[in-house]
């Protein structure tokens, strides 16, 4: 067939097009954390399911991956909590922007910019506070 595009009309916008705001970067890491939890909490859930059903042994073993000996979190029990809760603070917190975008509102440009850069700041303020009374409470 041939080429029977018009030439005279536009090309649609392309990423390299479009100026990059918070706006853009907190869809997509919306998308990217919503998608994250569902996947690797499913996985943590299914196999600490199974390591439940399939006795004592291997119930340790899946304890043993993300704790010490004395009870508390090794490095791996640290990335994969920490993670999960940052993801589900942004997550949140995008979704609660959100709410409000579908209300109506902070759809200003400065408004939608500072609200955008809010969820990365709310994220990681509850994910400090979150674990540090975490940490407090396995100290004291």
């Amino acid at each position: 067939m041939a080429n029977v595009r018009n030439t005279a009309r536009p090309l649609s916008p392309h990423l390299s097009i479009w100026k990059w705001g918070p706006h853009m970067a907190v869809s997509i890491v919306h998308r990217a954390t919503g998608s994250g939890m569902a996947t690797v909490g499913t996985i943590l859930f299914v196999w600490w399911l199974s390591a439940m059903a399939s006795g004592p042994a291997a119930y340790a073993s899946f304890v043993d991956l993300f704790t010490l000996d004395s009870g508390k979190l090794n490095v791996a029990g640290y990335i994969f909590g920490i993670g999960l809760t940052l993801s589900f603070f942004q997550h949140m917190a995008s979704g609660v922007r959100h709410l409000f975008m579908d209300a109506g509102a902070a759809f200003e440009l400065g408004v939608n910019k500072r609200s955008a850069l809010a969820t990365f700041v709310v994220a990681i303020v509850l994910t400090i506070a979150f674990w540090a009374v975490i940490v407090e409470k396995n100290l004291g």
